[in-house]
């Protein structure tokens, strides 16, 4: 039996083992330094899983359902997208109820804008569940839920998707990423 082809897609600096890792810049672990929006090298339904942890909001409102597409794409029949973004709803949430007017913006800066580290970390568009919903559908993905990175092969792996606030308060903080996974058609 063969091992499932999963993809770790923007992967940044972060291994996951076991996953091929696919970013725009060239980090050790890097399978392949590419866009994460055209996967060329990477076949038609052949990827058992697609895992993208806070990259879908780098492409912009004109772009991002072609990407999903494209993940969709390379995905087998039956294949899971697992996505990760920062949840727009949390953020103006906690932007009125603590009053970060005055207490200070940059607590949830990141999540609006990116880490602006380096010129592909910057941030062209928000999602709330609806619309990250809506677009999976676009795509044709079905059976979307929410996930719970407890429950996944790289909960070990300390990433975006476990983005608390306070920072790493992971007991009582406010979880600030909208973890959504998806189904291809069995078409």
């Amino acid at each position: 039996m063969t091992s499932p082809v999963k993809l770790h897609l923007g992967c940044g600096p972060v291994y996951i083992p076991g996953f091929i890792h696919i970013d725009a810049n060239p980090h050790s672990h890097v399978d392949h330094v590419c866009s994460v929006d055209q996967l060329d090298q990477i076949a038609d339904d052949s990827v058992d899983l697609v895992y993208a942890c806070h990259v879908l909001e780098h492409f912009g409102r004109n772009e991002y359902q072609a990407v999903l597409t494209e993940w969709y794409r390379v995905l087998k029949p039956r294949g899971i997208l697992r996505l990760s973004v920062p949840d727009f709803a949390k953020t103006v949430k906690i932007y009125v109820e603590r009053n970060l007017l005055v207490d200070g913006m940059m607590t949830i800066m990141g999540s609006l804008v990116g880490g602006q580290r380096d010129e592909f970390d910057y941030h062209k568009i928000v999602f709330d569940r609806k619309l990250l919903d809506q677009a999976l559908g676009n795509a044709g993905f079905t059976s979307t839920r929410l996930w719970d990175w407890r429950d996944t092969e790289h909960a070990h792996i300390d990433d975006h998707s476990q983005a608390y606030l306070p920072h790493m308060d992971k007991e009582n903080g406010i979880l600030m990423s909208l973890n959504m996974e998806a189904v291809k058609g069995s078409d």
